[in-house]
């Protein structure tokens, strides 16, 4: 399969970065994870990346291609959850983190999609939003039960309000799970969280993404305009988004091709370059012993 990423993250006008994401690579596909940790609640980037490490374990660990990709992203939302509230329960005094989630698994160029919350999931055809998750939230629910308009959604005071996280409470969440999608060459997926998608709309996005290349460029570029309309409001934006090339071929190498993952930092090439050299000589290094 070749396909193409793109990754961006800013602080925005926050004190600290609570969003988590990766994308971890295959020889049999790809599974991208993406959580928006809880700013009201304790720990919500523990929660987000307890999401990721689940995530990024779970995948690397199965039996693949992953045979049921619906089963699989339900069990490691809910795995994750449960890890979550372990952690919440561990501390003294204990804490309530919780974390959206939104994950992703493209294997064969068909996509498999899962998420909790409103950090969304979008897939682009030549700039055009052909599917976007419904968000797990009061303002949608006020919508789609015809109270408010679209546009009076979007100003709502209680538009951050969301009905559904993993962790803040024992009981499982309600994972929505998507239809197995057939990607066409060029669709180009994206996660993100609200910080992104919250200052935009989904044609400005489509736009952003045809205008710029390569896909990092164009993803840098919305998170950027997402900034400077939502300052000196901004929240955390993080966005990770693929570019599907082609079912045939590959690209990258070995059983974990590389792995990017976000900290709360900017993402630097010189340090995936490094790493990628580390890990080649590890693989080759009772050669370089001889």
């Amino acid at each position: 399969m070749r396909y193409e990423l793109g990754q961006a993250n800013r602080l925005g006008n926050r004190s600290s970065n609570q969003d988590r994401f990766c994308a971890v690579e295959t020889d049999e596909g790809v599974m991208l994870v993406l959580g928006d940790g809880l700013g009201g609640k304790a720990d919500g980037e523990v929660a987000a990346q307890t999401l990721v490490d689940c995530a990024r374990d779970a995948y690397l660990q199965a039996v693949r291609p992953i045979a049921n990709p619906g089963e699989f992203l339900g069990a490691v939302i809910k795995h994750a959850h449960l890890q979550i509230i372990a952690f919440g329960q561990r501390q003294v005094p204990p804490v309530i983190p919780g974390t959206t989630a939104v994950l992703c698994l493209i294997q064969d160029g068909d996509a498999t999609w899962a998420h909790v919350g409103d950090s969304r999931l979008y897939i682009y055809q030549q700039g055009l939003p052909l599917y976007r998750t419904t968000d797990h939230s009061y303002v949608e629910e006020l919508f789609q039960s015809g109270e408010i308009s679209r546009w009076e959604q979007d100003t709502h005071p209680k538009r951050n309000q969301i009905t559904q996280c993993l962790g803040c409470r024992r009981e499982l969440p309600k994972v929505t799970l998507s239809n197995t999608v057939m990607l066409k060459p060029r669709d180009v997926i994206l996660l993100c969280s609200d910080g992104l998608w919250g200052p935009l709309d989904d044609s400005q996005i489509g736009t952003l993404l045809e205008d710029h290349q390569p896909l990092d460029n164009a993803i840098n570029a919305i998170a950027e305009k997402a900034e400077k309309l939502s300052y000196p409001h901004s929240d955390n934006i993080s966005a990770l988004a693929l570019r599907f090339l082609s079912a045939e071929g590959g690209q990258g190498r070995g059983e974990e091709r590389r792995e990017q993952r976000h900290n709360g930092a900017q993402y630097d090439p010189l340090e995936d370059a490094i790493a990628q050299i580390e890990e080649v000589i590890s693989e080759y290094e009772e050669e370089f012993n001889r």
